[in-house]
């Protein structure tokens, strides 16, 4: 691991910061007033369309009703958007095409209004999670010369850069391919970053010759220094590029959902089961008593992404073709403690896409808020993790759902 010295700090934090965070004094802070509880829930719309941005819809209520883009929202400068909430405020990260893309924060006002709170530059991004009070993002290089990722914090309550730490990714697969991390979960103390093993020739760029190991690099935080890598081989590497793959429950404990979709010349190469491993709380080793064999118990097909839902249940999201990683979205809820599997009931039969990176639960846990599109048109529904059934709720017009997020005030 190299970590970059004082003056590269500072000389990142001015890059950064000389676009600056634009302050207003009457802006809210994030926090909710005392006392207050109230929910308000924003909704990302893509209308498609050449030269539109996307939209920031609120609501008071995702379960009833109508909302739609025509003269409401807020539009965003630039489309492809990712989106993320941490210290009760919304950031929305613009994609660069690998140039600087704006950072932008929102919060509540007093009223319930969305409100613009900061605006910044910063690297694009492959990987960005809540750790803490930070927002860790991470810049990972996938072909050429250069290896090193760059992490980035940034503190969620001021939107100011605190530090950069870098990583050669090659010396951190130490296979001859290159480390690529999927995504970053904070599981106690730690962030743990999954990652495939990609050649990154730039001819087969995410194509690996080790379709069948999982790896887990663990680091310190806030220091961001590499403690150790978890390795196993009873399935294939965790989450996919740009999906989470890692989740911690309520007791501590870190479970890992494997598509077994890696490929070579685009072929999947792949010969392990999807499945779930285990981490138990406290340990930095696989659970070599857990396998949770989904494929298996689905009847044949593979992950494509799954959502933490509470009390050990996870929606998942299947490739819709047995033993594939293609075909259409068929959703199902798994429960990582008892090893079961379901389809999700009363979901559309044909779904264009969804909001599984970018959804909410419920206050009591019970049950996965998302957006649903389909050729008919889109939802958000609330899928119950116990009984695996579907509740369609309010309908968005004028574009595709994106993600849905909340925020009190």
């Amino acid at each position: 691991m190299k970590k970059s010295s004082t003056l590269a700090i500072f000389a990142a934090l001015i890059a950064f910061t000389s676009f600056s965070c634009s302050s207003d004094s009457s802006s809210p802070n994030g926090a909710p007033s005392e006392g207050t509880e109230k929910t308000k829930y924003i909704v990302t719309v893509t209308t498609g369309a050449v030269g539109v941005a996307d939209y920031l819809l609120t609501a008071d209520d995702v379960t009833t009703g109508s909302i739609t883009t025509k003269g409401n929202g807020l539009e965003q400068d630039g489309s492809y958007r990712y989106y993320i909430t941490n210290e009760n405020k919304f950031f929305s990260l613009l994609y660069g095409q690998g140039n600087p893309g704006a950072v932008t924060s929102y919060a509540l006002s007093t009223e319930g209004k969305l409100v613009k709170t900061s605006n910044f530059q910063a690297e694009t991004v492959q990987v960005f999670a809540a750790v803490n009070k930070d927002i860790l993002t991470i810049k990972v290089p996938r072909s050429g010369d250069a290896s090193i990722a760059s992490m980035y914090k940034i503190d969620a309550t001021t939107s100011l850069i605190t530090g950069e730490v870098q990583q050669d990714t090659r010396i951190l697969a130490k296979n001859g391919e290159r480390a690529f991390y999927t995504w970053a979960t904070q599981v106690g103390d730690k962030v743990y970053m999954p990652y495939m093993s990609i050649k990154g020739d730039g001819v087969d760029n995410f194509g690996t010759k080790y379709p069948d190991s999982t790896w887990v690099a663990v680091y310190n935080y806030p220091e961001l220094k590499l403690e150790k890598v978890i390795k196993d081989n009873r399935t294939s590497y965790l989450g996919a590029y740009f999906t989470n793959g890692l989740i911690q429950d309520e007791n501590g404990d870190a479970y890992g959902f494997s598509s077994a979709a890696a490929t070579s010349n685009a072929v999947v190469t792949s010969t392990k089961p999807s499945a779930v491993v285990k981490i138990k709380k406290g340990t930095t080793e696989f659970d070599q008593t857990y396998f949770f064999n989904v494929q298996e118990k689905s009847g044949g097909y593979k992950i494509s992404s799954s959502s933490y839902i509470g009390k050990g249940k996870v929606l998942l999201q299947m490739y819709g073709n047995v033993g594939t990683n293609k075909g259409v979205a068929k959703l199902a809820v798994a429960d990582v403690y008892t090893q079961t599997f379901a389809w999700v009931t009363n979901a559309p039969s044909v779904i264009n896409s969804t909001t599984t990176r970018y959804n909410i639960t419920t206050e009591d846990a019970s049950s996965l808020v998302l957006g649903i599109n389909t050729p008919d048109g889109n939802w958000i529904y609330t899928i119950n993790g116990t009984t695996g059934v579907a509740t369609k709720g309010m309908k968005v017009e004028g574009g595709e759902i994106t993600a849905i997020a909340k925020l009190k005030y």
